[in-house]
């Protein structure tokens, strides 16, 4: 079925490109359009032809000129040492290495050295003592807790259940303890402005 419809088509194509037929001496040579070609054959589009584009020529003296120049400029940089980015972090100003300004550390008494040993070790035992109490209040709530979720249990399972639930209030917890400085009436907090000094190095 589909041979004979291609067929027909042929035909059908034929007879509409017999007007750009050319007849040559006694036979006769149809010249098909190729924008009309039969079903049977390739189809194709028109070919292009195009040149390609041509390059420019090149003045071989001015090319020459223009790697002297280079070269050049390659000795001058050679012949320059490089200079190293410095490091201002590390760096420590000069106002600060004035030798006037080396401030001595005043020298204590025997006396004084020995009451201040002594008043360390006296703080550095009353911080154990009082970390040592923490943590033993800490573990007696701890065992305190378990005993009476034990006896919840052994009562009822619901209000056990509830018990375990984490209370939601309990975290915005908020508290302010001492400063170092007492806070600063009216005092206007900056929004963020700055002026940025970082010095940019070229070499």
């Amino acid at each position: 079925m589909s041979l004979f419809i291609s067929r027909g088509l042929c035909r059908v194509l034929s007879r509409q490109t017999a007007p750009s037929s050319i007849l040559l001496g006694e036979h006769r040579h149809v010249v098909q359009s190729p924008w009309f070609a039969p079903v049977m054959t390739l189809k194709t589009s028109a070919p292009l032809r195009a040149e390609p584009k041509k390059k420019k020529k090149v003045d071989p003296r001015r090319e020459q000129l223009f790697r002297e120049r280079l070269k050049k400029k390659l000795k001058k940089m050679e012949k320059i040492p490089a200079e190293f980015i410095p490091i201002e972090d590390y760096s420590t100003p000069t106002k600060c290495l004035d030798e006037t300004r080396v401030r001595t550390a005043p020298k204590l008494s025997f006396e004084e050295t020995e009451r201040r040993a002594l008043l360390l070790k006296e703080w550095s035992r009353y911080k154990k003592e009082q970390h040592e109490a923490e943590m033993e209040a800490i573990e007696d709530a701890l065992k305190a807790q378990t005993e009476a979720l034990n006896e919840l249990k052994l009562e009822s399972e619901e209000l056990y259940r509830a018990a375990l639930e984490p209370d939601p209030l309990l975290l915005p917890f908020t508290r302010e303890g001492p400063t170092y400085t007492p806070p600063i009436p009216e005092y206007e907090a900056p929004d963020g402005k700055y002026t940025d000094i970082t010095r940019i190095y070229v070499q």
